[in-house]
């Protein structure tokens, strides 16, 4: 649970925030929006060259994933989606070949079985992970839901750190953040493309 001051407090406030304003985005909007994120994602040389996609499964107002997983398996790539394990306050990515293979798991969010086969971190060198959140910064700080599951394994993940996010979510401040907390490396929204660090848009990185 979240303290009552600091760090704790400050990321509560702005969770509650967002949480609110991404769910009163009107449905029609969500929509395009999710239509535009997946066409500017699936424009990147790094989606294109990449044999392995590692996606969280969107649920309730989320930014949509299930379409860009069924463009990945169209594509011929390979996929995994997060197992979380309670106990531990970790997760491992499991391969699927449907998202007919999921069940509901944590928060009832959609999750591979047990037995699905384990993502190695070997493998990982070279793929793409989409990274959900809540908020993002320039810089690439970013607020979730307060589970701490994606920055444990981002901590070691070896690929590139994708955010997937409305216009609604990027904060032109700073966020707060803790030493444990993990960057994301590019941000894709509705609007714009954004390399965290860099003071400009990407026009670069758009795979012609």
């Amino acid at each position: 649970m979240a303290s009552s001051n600091g760090q704790d407090a400050s990321k509560s406030s702005v969770r509650s925030l967002y949480l609110t304003t991404r769910g009163a985005m009107p449905a029609f909007h969500k929509d395009e929006a999710d239509v535009a994120i997946r066409t500017r994602l699936e424009e990147l040389s790094l989606w294109k060259d990449a044999p392995l996609v590692l996606s969280y499964v969107s649920y309730g107002d989320e930014v949509d994933t299930r379409a860009i997983i069924d463009d990945a398996f169209a594509q011929g790539k390979k996929v995994a989606v997060p197992l979380c394990d309670t106990a531990s306050h970790s997760m491992a990515f499991h391969y699927i070949e449907s998202l007919d293979e999921l069940a509901p798991g944590l928060r009832s969010i959609p999750e591979p079985q047990p037995d699905a086969l384990i993502v190695k971190l070997a493998d990982m060198l070279g793929s793409v992970c989409l990274v959900p959140g809540l908020v993002f910064d320039g810089i690439g700080h970013r607020i979730g839901y307060g589970g701490g599951y994606y920055d444990r394994f981002l901590a070691f993940y070896p690929g590139d750190k994708i955010a997937l996010a409305y216009t609604m979510q990027l904060s032109s401040n700073p966020l707060p953040a803790t030493a444990t907390d993990v960057s994301v490396d590019m941000i894709v929204s509705d609007s714009c493309l954004w390399r965290c660090g860099i003071a400009e848009l990407d026009t670069q990185m758009l795979g012609e």
